[in-house]
Protein backbone atom coordinates (compact mmCIF):
# COMPACT_ATOMS: atom_id res chain seq x y z
CA UNK A 1 0.00 0.00 0.00
CA UNK A 2 1.08 3.58 -0.68
CA UNK A 3 0.58 4.52 2.97
CA UNK A 4 2.77 1.68 4.28
CA UNK A 5 5.58 2.62 1.90
CA UNK A 6 5.94 5.90 3.80
CA UNK A 7 6.02 4.21 7.22
CA UNK A 8 9.60 2.93 6.86
CA UNK A 9 12.05 4.28 9.43
CA UNK A 10 15.75 3.52 9.10
CA UNK A 11 18.11 6.46 9.68
CA UNK A 12 18.46 7.54 13.28
CA UNK A 13 19.81 11.05 12.61
CA UNK A 14 16.97 11.94 10.24
CA UNK A 15 14.34 10.66 12.67
CA UNK A 16 15.93 12.51 15.57
CA UNK A 17 15.61 15.88 13.89
CA UNK A 18 12.11 15.18 12.60
CA UNK A 19 10.47 13.65 15.68
CA UNK A 20 13.08 12.16 18.01
CA UNK A 21 13.83 15.38 19.85
CA UNK A 22 10.20 15.54 20.94
CA UNK A 23 9.95 11.82 21.69
CA UNK A 24 12.68 12.25 24.32
CA UNK A 25 10.53 14.82 26.13
CA UNK A 26 7.53 12.50 26.08
CA UNK A 27 9.62 9.55 27.30
CA UNK A 28 10.58 11.39 30.48
CA UNK A 29 7.00 12.46 31.21
CA UNK A 30 5.77 8.93 30.52
CA UNK A 31 8.18 7.39 33.04
CA UNK A 32 7.18 9.92 35.68
CA UNK A 33 3.54 8.99 35.10
CA UNK A 34 4.34 5.27 35.16
CA UNK A 35 6.02 5.53 38.56
CA UNK A 36 7.76 2.14 38.44
CA UNK A 37 10.32 1.37 41.14
CA UNK A 38 14.00 0.48 40.85
CA UNK A 39 15.67 -2.89 40.35
CA UNK A 40 13.19 -4.06 37.71
CA UNK A 41 13.70 -5.93 34.44
CA UNK A 42 12.51 -3.76 31.53
CA UNK A 43 11.73 -4.52 27.89
CA UNK A 44 11.28 -1.70 25.34
CA UNK A 45 9.45 -3.02 22.26
CA UNK A 46 9.93 -1.05 19.03
CA UNK A 47 12.59 1.06 20.73
CA UNK A 48 13.65 2.95 17.59
CA UNK A 49 16.58 5.23 18.30
CA UNK A 50 16.39 4.38 22.00
CA UNK A 51 14.83 7.50 23.53
CA UNK A 52 12.68 5.53 25.96
CA UNK A 53 15.30 2.84 26.60
CA UNK A 54 17.87 5.50 27.48
CA UNK A 55 15.41 7.27 29.76
CA UNK A 56 14.68 4.01 31.60
CA UNK A 57 18.41 3.29 31.98
CA UNK A 58 19.16 6.81 33.20
CA UNK A 59 16.20 7.42 35.48
CA UNK A 60 14.64 4.18 36.71
CA UNK A 61 17.63 2.30 38.18
CA UNK A 62 16.69 -0.87 36.29
CA UNK A 63 18.18 -4.28 36.90
CA UNK A 64 18.21 -4.77 33.12
CA UNK A 65 16.70 -2.97 30.12
CA UNK A 66 16.55 -4.49 26.64
CA UNK A 67 15.51 -2.48 23.59
CA UNK A 68 14.15 -4.36 20.58
CA UNK A 69 13.48 -3.04 17.09
CA UNK A 70 13.31 -4.31 13.50
CA UNK A 71 15.57 -1.51 12.20
CA UNK A 72 19.29 -2.18 12.51
CA UNK A 73 19.93 1.45 11.55
CA UNK A 74 17.86 2.73 14.44
CA UNK A 75 19.56 0.32 16.84
CA UNK A 76 22.99 1.54 15.76
CA UNK A 77 21.97 5.06 16.84
CA UNK A 78 20.43 3.74 20.06
CA UNK A 79 23.48 1.75 21.05
CA UNK A 80 25.77 4.73 20.53
CA UNK A 81 24.00 6.93 23.06
CA UNK A 82 22.12 4.85 25.65
CA UNK A 83 23.78 4.45 29.06
CA UNK A 84 24.35 1.13 30.85
CA UNK A 85 22.66 -1.21 31.57
CA UNK A 86 20.77 -0.72 28.28
CA UNK A 87 21.39 -3.19 25.49
CA UNK A 88 19.69 -3.80 22.16
CA UNK A 89 18.75 -6.49 19.67
CA UNK A 90 16.98 -6.76 16.32
CA UNK A 91 13.60 -8.44 16.87
CA UNK A 92 9.95 -8.48 15.78
CA UNK A 93 7.36 -7.15 18.22
CA UNK A 94 5.00 -9.96 17.23
CA UNK A 95 7.49 -12.67 18.20
CA UNK A 96 9.63 -11.50 21.09
CA UNK A 97 12.83 -13.46 21.74
CA UNK A 98 12.06 -13.47 25.46
CA UNK A 99 10.78 -16.32 27.62
CA UNK A 100 7.49 -16.22 29.52
CA UNK A 101 7.46 -13.95 32.59
CA UNK A 102 11.07 -12.86 32.08
CA UNK A 103 10.34 -9.15 32.63
CA UNK A 104 8.72 -6.90 35.19
CA UNK A 105 7.84 -4.09 32.79
CA UNK A 106 7.24 -4.10 29.01
CA UNK A 107 6.91 -0.68 27.38
CA UNK A 108 6.64 0.77 23.89
CA UNK A 109 7.00 4.36 22.76
CA UNK A 110 5.46 5.80 19.59
CA UNK A 111 5.57 2.47 17.75
CA UNK A 112 2.36 0.54 18.37
CA UNK A 113 0.33 2.08 15.53
CA UNK A 114 2.99 1.18 12.96
CA UNK A 115 2.78 -2.54 13.75
CA UNK A 116 0.70 -4.81 11.49
CA UNK A 117 -1.19 -6.30 14.46
CA UNK A 118 -1.10 -4.07 17.57
CA UNK A 119 -3.35 -6.43 19.53
CA UNK A 120 -1.02 -9.38 18.96
CA UNK A 121 1.97 -7.23 19.96
CA UNK A 122 0.35 -6.22 23.26
CA UNK A 123 -0.61 -9.85 23.97
CA UNK A 124 3.00 -10.84 23.29
CA UNK A 125 4.21 -8.15 25.70
CA UNK A 126 1.76 -9.47 28.30
CA UNK A 127 3.23 -12.94 27.84
CA UNK A 128 6.74 -11.87 28.80
CA UNK A 129 5.88 -9.93 31.98
CA UNK A 130 5.44 -11.66 35.29
CA UNK A 131 2.09 -12.50 36.78
CA UNK A 132 1.13 -12.79 40.40
CA UNK A 133 0.49 -10.28 43.12
CA UNK A 134 0.74 -6.82 41.62
CA UNK A 135 1.33 -8.33 38.19
CA UNK A 136 3.76 -7.29 35.52
CA UNK A 137 3.28 -3.91 33.88
CA UNK A 138 2.57 -3.40 30.16
CA UNK A 139 2.53 0.24 29.06
CA UNK A 140 2.91 2.36 25.95
CA UNK A 141 2.28 5.75 24.42
CA UNK A 142 1.35 6.93 20.93
CA UNK A 143 0.97 10.36 19.39
CA UNK A 144 -2.53 11.84 19.37
CA UNK A 145 -2.52 12.21 15.60
CA UNK A 146 -6.20 13.12 15.36
CA UNK A 147 -5.88 16.51 17.01
CA UNK A 148 -3.03 16.79 19.48
CA UNK A 149 -0.03 17.14 17.14
CA UNK A 150 0.39 20.80 16.22
CA UNK A 151 3.14 20.10 13.68
CA UNK A 152 1.48 17.24 11.82
CA UNK A 153 -2.04 18.63 12.04
CA UNK A 154 -0.81 21.88 10.44
CA UNK A 155 1.19 20.00 7.82
CA UNK A 156 -1.65 17.77 6.64
CA UNK A 157 -4.18 20.61 6.65
CA UNK A 158 -1.89 22.56 4.30
CA UNK A 159 -1.14 19.48 2.17
CA UNK A 160 -4.79 18.47 1.76
CA UNK A 161 -5.82 22.02 0.84
CA UNK A 162 -3.38 21.82 -2.09
CA UNK A 163 -3.79 18.11 -2.88
CA UNK A 164 -6.96 16.40 -1.59
CA UNK A 165 -5.46 12.95 -2.26
CA UNK A 166 -2.96 13.60 0.54
CA UNK A 167 -5.77 13.00 3.05
CA UNK A 168 -5.24 9.25 2.67
CA UNK A 169 -1.76 9.61 4.19
CA UNK A 170 -2.77 11.73 7.20
CA UNK A 171 -1.89 9.77 10.36
CA UNK A 172 -4.99 11.15 12.07
CA UNK A 173 -7.10 9.29 9.54
CA UNK A 174 -4.89 6.23 9.18
CA UNK A 175 -4.34 5.41 12.85
CA UNK A 176 -7.70 5.23 14.67
CA UNK A 177 -5.90 3.16 17.32
CA UNK A 178 -4.30 6.34 18.67
CA UNK A 179 -7.27 7.35 20.80
CA UNK A 180 -8.18 6.41 24.38
CA UNK A 181 -11.06 3.98 23.74
CA UNK A 182 -9.33 1.88 21.04
CA UNK A 183 -6.16 1.69 23.15
CA UNK A 184 -8.13 0.56 26.17
CA UNK A 185 -9.85 -2.13 24.09
CA UNK A 186 -6.48 -3.51 22.95
CA UNK A 187 -5.14 -3.67 26.51
CA UNK A 188 -8.24 -5.34 27.86
CA UNK A 189 -8.30 -7.72 24.89
CA UNK A 190 -4.80 -8.86 25.86
CA UNK A 191 -6.10 -9.85 29.30
CA UNK A 192 -4.58 -6.90 31.15
CA UNK A 193 -6.22 -5.43 34.23
CA UNK A 194 -6.31 -2.04 35.98
CA UNK A 195 -6.06 -0.27 32.63
CA UNK A 196 -5.47 3.49 32.78
CA UNK A 197 -5.18 5.98 29.90
CA UNK A 198 -3.76 9.50 30.29
CA UNK A 199 -2.73 12.43 28.09
CA UNK A 200 0.87 13.63 28.06
CA UNK A 201 1.55 17.00 26.42
CA UNK A 202 4.95 18.54 25.70
CA UNK A 203 6.02 21.83 24.07
CA UNK A 204 7.51 21.59 20.58
CA UNK A 205 9.12 24.97 19.95
CA UNK A 206 10.97 25.43 16.65
CA UNK A 207 13.78 27.99 16.39
CA UNK A 208 12.42 29.20 13.06
CA UNK A 209 10.63 27.96 9.97
CA UNK A 210 13.74 26.28 8.57
CA UNK A 211 14.00 24.27 11.78
CA UNK A 212 10.41 23.12 11.25
CA UNK A 213 10.48 22.56 7.48
CA UNK A 214 13.87 20.97 6.75
CA UNK A 215 13.13 17.68 8.60
CA UNK A 216 10.24 17.17 6.17
CA UNK A 217 12.86 16.85 3.40
CA UNK A 218 14.36 13.67 4.88
CA UNK A 219 11.95 11.38 3.01
CA UNK A 220 11.51 9.21 6.08
CA UNK A 221 8.09 8.72 7.68
CA UNK A 222 4.59 9.45 6.32
CA UNK A 223 4.77 13.25 5.97
CA UNK A 224 8.40 13.46 4.74
CA UNK A 225 7.67 10.52 2.44
CA UNK A 226 4.81 12.47 0.91
CA UNK A 227 7.00 15.57 0.46
CA UNK A 228 9.57 13.43 -1.38
CA UNK A 229 6.96 12.56 -4.03
CA UNK A 230 6.23 16.19 -4.91
CA UNK A 231 7.68 18.06 -7.85
CA UNK A 232 9.80 21.07 -6.80
CA UNK A 233 7.06 23.61 -7.57
CA UNK A 234 4.45 21.66 -5.58
CA UNK A 235 6.90 21.24 -2.71
CA UNK A 236 7.49 24.99 -2.65
CA UNK A 237 3.73 25.67 -2.59
CA UNK A 238 3.34 23.32 0.37
CA UNK A 239 6.26 24.93 2.19
CA UNK A 240 4.79 28.40 1.73
CA UNK A 241 1.29 27.29 2.78
CA UNK A 242 2.65 25.66 5.93
CA UNK A 243 4.68 28.76 6.72
CA UNK A 244 1.53 30.87 6.60
CA UNK A 245 -0.42 28.41 8.76
CA UNK A 246 1.84 28.01 11.79
CA UNK A 247 2.01 30.61 14.59
CA UNK A 248 5.22 32.65 14.61
CA UNK A 249 6.58 34.77 17.45
CA UNK A 250 8.31 38.13 16.86
CA UNK A 251 11.70 36.40 17.22
CA UNK A 252 10.79 33.94 14.46
CA UNK A 253 10.29 30.93 16.72
CA UNK A 254 7.23 28.72 16.25
CA UNK A 255 5.49 27.52 19.45
CA UNK A 256 3.53 24.31 19.01
CA UNK A 257 2.60 21.42 21.30
CA UNK A 258 2.47 17.64 20.93
CA UNK A 259 0.16 15.32 22.83
CA UNK A 260 0.55 11.60 23.36
CA UNK A 261 -1.88 9.09 24.81
CA UNK A 262 -0.26 6.89 27.44
CA UNK A 263 -1.74 3.60 28.60
CA UNK A 264 -0.80 1.02 31.22
CA UNK A 265 -2.20 -2.24 32.57
CA UNK A 266 -1.07 -5.14 34.72
CA UNK A 267 -0.99 -8.87 34.10
CA UNK A 268 -3.26 -10.44 36.72
CA UNK A 269 -2.63 -13.76 38.46
CA UNK A 270 -3.47 -16.82 36.39
CA UNK A 271 -6.45 -17.68 38.61
CA UNK A 272 -8.06 -14.36 37.72
CA UNK A 273 -8.13 -15.09 33.97
CA UNK A 274 -8.10 -18.87 33.73
CA UNK A 275 -4.87 -18.86 31.74
CA UNK A 276 -2.08 -16.51 30.89
CA UNK A 277 -2.51 -14.33 27.78
CA UNK A 278 -0.54 -15.57 24.80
Amino acid sequence: MREQRFDVWAAGDAYDRYMGRWSRLVAGEFLTWLGAGGGLRWLDVGCGTGALTAAVAGRCHPRTVLGLDRSAGFLASAGATAPAPAHFAVADALSLPVRDEACDVAVSGLALNFLPDPGAAVAEAARVVRQGRGGGLVAAYVWDYSGGMGLLNSFWAAAVALDPSAAALDEGRRFPLCRPDPLRAVWEGAGLADVVVAAIEVPTVFAGFADLWEPFLSGQGPAPGYVATLAPAARDRLRDALGRAVPTRPDGSIPLTARAWAIRGTRPPRAATGRAPR
